[in-house]
């Protein structure tokens, strides 16, 4: 047994003692969690006139082969780059079903891409908020697993994204309203209002929604895990 399989393991344990004191993270799981989070010649004529009209259509040609050719490659990367994440969703969704069956817990596994992230979301269990912890640290840390599941697998490091019983997303709906209401509220106060520490994934919601409201801006200040967005009128 490697020293990487030994702590994959350790790190199951703990969030299998977790789940089942339903006592939220344990500090295996934080850690896990906190490792995880945190990327295109002139004046010729006649018979030499025709030839340069010929050299300039075959570079034409040229050119629009090779611009053919570019769009090729991007389009076969860009599919190459979809296959890959599909796998990535594949394999982590086997490496989920397996876990499921260790932890003793049932849900449905969904897999999907989500532009440059693959997303694997599980659904339809009972007591899945246990797997979701006190907010959300032994999904982070079952986040952490999987990806490492993935990377062992591809060699490639991971940027999955793991849901259970949505919390990510409803997480998400909440904070995307939150940012459109404090922005609300300092565009009419012109007084800046700071929020709670958040991780980068939620601060980057809360600033895409503060940009869609004009007169104010958003920044984040503070350092990690304290760090916490601000939002102030536009100068």
């Amino acid at each position: 047994m490697t020293a990487e399989t030994a702590a994959h393991d350790e790190q199951v344990r703990e969030i299998e003692d977790s789940v089942s004191d339903d006592a939220g993270a344990s500090p295996a799981a934080t850690d896990a969690a906190s490792q995880a989070d945190e990327a295109t010649g002139p004046g010729s004529s006649g018979a030499d006139a025709e030839t340069g009209s010929d050299a300039a259509a075959s570079r034409d040609a040229d050119d629009a082969a090779s611009h053919g050719e570019s769009d090729d490659s991007a389009d076969e990367e860009e599919i190459d780059e979809e296959d890959r994440l599909v796998e990535e969703g594949e394999i982590a969704g086997d490496y989920l079903e397996q876990l499921l069956d260790v932890l003793d817990f049932d849900g449905d596994i969904d897999l999907d891409v989500d532009g440059d992230r693959a997303v694997v979301s599980i659904d339809g269990g009972d007591d899945l908020d246990k797997l979701v912890g006190r907010k959300g640290e032994v999904l982070d840390a079952l986040q952490e697993l999987t990806r490492l599941a993935v990377q062992q697998s591809t060699g490639v490091r991971s940027r999955l994204m793991l849901d259970i019983a949505r919390w990510r997303a409803d997480r998400r709906d909440r904070l995307a309203r939150l940012g459109t209401d404090v922005a609300e509220r300092v565009r009419k106060s012109g007084e800046r209002e700071a929020l709670d520490p958040m991780t980068p994934f939620e601060r980057k919601i809360v600033h895409d929604a503060v940009a869609a409201v004009d007169g104010v801006v958003s920044e984040s200040e503070g350092a990690e895990p304290r760090r916490r967005v601000v939002v102030l009128p536009s100068a």
